[in-house]
């Protein structure tokens, strides 16, 4: 499994714990036991196979730190979404924007450029071509004031 396939685990579970508080590094860590991996591999293929301790680390680090930065990341959403809050925008959308904009502030071997990238694919993925063009152009200009700095 690649980073890609640790990203979209990590965003299931970003949306997943947008619905309610976001837990702890524990909980996090044993949403990706073994045991949980197969049940869900029967419906989900990319929960088939073991995940590499380095990916593991990368989903637990990624949702903990969304977590940890919920607020922060919520108002740079609002920011930079013109005349949007969180709130009316769909919980995908704000699960990929959360994720994205956590890996462009804070994971340091994801090139900004390739966190737009990827999260521009799992919104044609998981949302609508509609809403890609959107997260496409909130994360563009979080890029450009992060350039700024």
């Amino acid at each position: 499994m690649g980073r890609k396939e640790a990203r979209e685990i990590a965003l299931h579970l970003v949306f997943e714990f947008g619905f309610q508080a976001f837990e702890s590094k524990e909980i996090v860590a044993s949403r990706l036991e073994k045991s949980v991996m197969d049940s869900l591999s029967g419906d989900i293929a990319l929960y088939a196979g073991p995940l590499h301790e380095d990916q593991k680390q990368y989903i637990i680090d990624t949702v903990v730190g969304v977590g940890e930065h919920l607020t922060e990341l919520d108002e740079s959403i609002s920011k930079y979404s013109t005349n949007w809050t969180t709130n009316r925008l769909s919980r995908i959308t704000v699960a990929i924007l959360r994720l994205a904009l956590y890996e462009m502030k804070y994971t340091e071997d994801v090139p900004v450029n390739a966190a737009i990238n990827e999260a521009v694919e799992l919104a044609k993925k998981y949302d609508s071509k509609e809403s890609s063009a959107f997260i496409n152009g909130v994360l563009g200009a979080a890029s450009r004031e992060m350039a700024k700095d």
